[in-house]
C-alpha cells in the first residue's frame, strides 16, 4: 500500500505505540527475574510464545496456511526475524560480547530499519530532517546506555551478533508490510508466534527444558511468564503490527529509541540501579530527536 494513501494516524495510535515500547522496555526486569530463578533465555522465549499462540487461536480463525507458498515462506521469515533468530542472536551477543557494546549497537535498530525500508519503499525514506532527528536520538541513546560509564572494548563476535539482531528486526519490519496488506493482523501475528516456536524447537530439543523450575516456580515465576506471554507478546505484537500499518514502518520504529530510557527508569525503580545526569540528558536528546522527526516529516 502506498504510504500516502494511509489514513492520518490518530493520537490513540501514537499513545499505543508509546505504551508498547514502555512495556517492551520493562520486560528485561521480568526476564532477569526468570533467569535468576534458573530459566534460560530460550526457555523464556518458548514459554511466552506458546502462551501468546494459544491465546490467539480462538480469535484468529481456523485457517492454517496462507494463500501461496511464497506468503508462507514470508511468514516463516517473520517468525525467525522477529522471533527465534532475533532472540537467539541478541542473547548470544550478550554472552560473547560486552553489554555496553551490544546495547549501543542494538540502538542502531531504528536507523537501520529506516534505511532498509526506505530503500524498498521510497515514501518512507528518512529525508534530511529524519536523518538529523535520528542522529540526535541516537546520540541520546548512547548517553543513556553508558549512563556515565563510557567503556567500549573490542568484541568482534559479540558485536557482529548484535548487528545481526538489528538486521533481524529491520527484516521483520520490512516483511510485515507485505503480509499486513493482504491478511488480517490476527492471522499474521499468530503465524509469527507459530513459526517462532517451530524454529526455536531444535534448540530446545538439543538443550532440554527445566520442567522442575517451570512447574515449581510459584507466583514469582509464573506471574512474570504470564505477563511476558499475554501482554508483552500477544497484545504488544498485535498492537505493534497495527501501529506499523497506521504510522508507517519508519515512524513507528522511531519509538524504539525510547527503549533504553524506559529500561533505565524501570531498573532504577525495581532494581535500584543508579541513574546519572548524563542519562537524563540523553533522554532529553532522544525525545527532542523524535519530536523533530515527527514535526519535519514529509506528509
Amino acid at each position: 500500500m502506498n504510504g500516502s494513501l494511509q489514513p492520518k494516524p490518530t493520537l490513540g495510535v501514537y499513545i499505543a505505540a508509546f505504551l508498547i515500547v514502555v512495556i517492551w522496555g520493562c520486560t528485561f526486569v521480568q526476564t532477569k527475574v526468570l533467569i535468576n530463578a534458573g530459566l534460560r533465555p530460550d526457555e523464556i522465549f518458548a514459554l511466552r510464545f506458546v502462551i501468546a499462540y494459544l491465546l490467539m487461536l480462538p480469535f484468529s480463525g481456523r485457517r492454517l496456511f496462507l494463500d501461496s507458498p511464497r506468503d508462507e515462506l514470508t511468514a516463516l521469515l517473520l517468525g525467525l526475524s522477529g522471533g527465534s533468530l532475533y532472540f537467539i542472536v541478541e542473547n548470544y551477543a550478550l554472552a560473547y560480547g560486552y553489554c555496553s557494546n551490544v546495547s549501543l549497537i542494538v540502538c542502531l535498530t531504528p536507523l537501520i530499519t529506516a534505511l532498509i525500508v526506505g530503500w524498498r519503499y521510497p515514501a518512507e525514506r528518512l529525508g534530511k530532517a529524519g536523518a538529523v532527528g535520528s542522529l540526535l536520538a541516537l546520540a541520546g541513546m548512547s548517553m543513556v546506555v553508558f549512563n556515565g560509564n563510557f567503556v567500549l572494548k573490542l568484541s568482534p563476535l559479540g558485536d557482529i551478533l548484535a548487528f545481526a539482531a538489528c538486521l533481524c528486526w529491520a527484516l521483520y519490519s520490512l516483511l510485515i508490510k507485505q503480509l499486513g496488506a493482504r491478511y488480517s493482523n490476527m492471522l499474521v501475528t499468530r503465524k509469527v508466534f507459530g513459526y517462532g516456536l517451530v524454529t526455536i524447537f531444535p534448540l530446545l530439543l538439543w538443550r532440554g527444558m527445566n520442567y522442575g523450575i517451570i512447574l515449581d516456580g510459584g507466583v514469582a515465576v509464573w506471574g512474570n511468564i504470564l505477563f511476558l506471554g499475554c501482554v508483552a507478546s500477544m497484545l504488544c505484537f498485535l498492537g505493534w503490527n497495527r501501529c506499523l500499518a497506521r504510522l508507517g514502518t519508519v515512524r513507528a520504529t522511531n519509538f524504539l529509541y525510547l527503549n533504553p530510557v524506559i529500561a533505565i527508569v524501570s531498573s532504577a525503580l525495581v532494581l535500584g540501579e543508579r541513574v546519572t545526569w548524563i542519562a537524563v540528558l540523553g533522554a532529553v536528546l532522544i525525545l527532542s530527536g523524535l519530536i523533530y522527526i515527527d514535526r519535519h516529516r514529509k506528509r
